[in-house]
């Protein structure tokens, strides 16, 4: 037996980076996967690549219409949703007075409200399945605070977003825990990876000087997500 074997995993921006980690680890350990991300030939492109065991559903997060959709695919596919890791997510860099509020807004709604709507969408199907997990992706930046104030922002509202929820759905048996990546090597970083002075900024504060890996958080959600977690909620976990 696989971690897990029969169930049913949501994984939001699912089509690149810490997403395809996530939903490679899932599918090798046994789970069906929907891969739901706004990034179609990319997504549709792992699904193919998963084969039985993943689809894709177009998502964009904000949207509570497509999140009905996602779900409804997934129970159609594969049943009832055991798993939801809410990592879809975008950087602005800049200070609040270098961030115009229309970008401020894109940010809060992809990173924090856009979590919010997906918790909304899965709780009655992870009802049905008997429970379920819930792995949100934070940041480091959340916690310790960045120049790249709306991110930041948004990030400790998922902190806060999810401790809340480990308390109010504890007693329906649906956990939900938070991971705070520090760098890790992936697109959305491509700015500062592109600028020696800046990547060796963020690896000097770094304690293991070196720049995460995708594989590095999906082996974290792998463990949140699973039955060895079990007496684990609302968790704040840095890595």
């Amino acid at each position: 037996m696989k971690r897990f074997d029969n169930r049913t995993v949501i994984v939001t921006g699912g089509a690149r980076g810490m997403g395809a980690s996530h939903a490679r680890g899932f599918v090798a350990e046994g789970a069906n996967v929907v891969i739901a991300d706004v990034l179609e030939q990319e997504g549709r492109t792992l699904a193919d690549e998963l084969g039985d065991h993943a689809i894709f559903s177009r998502l964009d997060v904000t949207s509570d219409r497509d999140w009905a959709a996602t779900v409804a695919a997934a129970e159609e596919a594969f049943g009832p949703v055991s798993v939801l890791v809410n990592n879809a997510g975008i950087v602005r860099f800049g200070t609040i007075a270098e961030t115009e509020p229309a970008a401020w807004r894109q940010v809060i709604d992809i990173n924090l409200t856009g979590s919010y709507l997906g918790i909304r969408a899965v709780v009655s199907s992870m009802r049905k399945a008997g429970g379920g997990a819930i792995v949100s992706t934070a940041s480091a930046a959340g916690l310790i605070g960045s120049n790249f104030h709306a991110y930041s922002a948004s990030k400790g509202g998922m902190i806060a977003l999810s401790r809340s929820i480990a308390t109010t759905y504890a007693a329906q048996n649906i956990r939900s825990n938070v991971i705070c990546p520090g760098f890790i090597d992936t697109p959305m970083v491509a700015e500062i990876s592109s600028s020696p002075r800046l990547l060796q900024a963020y690896l000097d504060s770094t304690p293991l000087h070196r720049a995460g890996k995708p594989l590095d958080i999906a082996y974290m959600a792998l463990y949140l997500a699973s039955d060895e977690a079990a007496f684990v909620t609302g968790g704040v976990f840095c890595c």
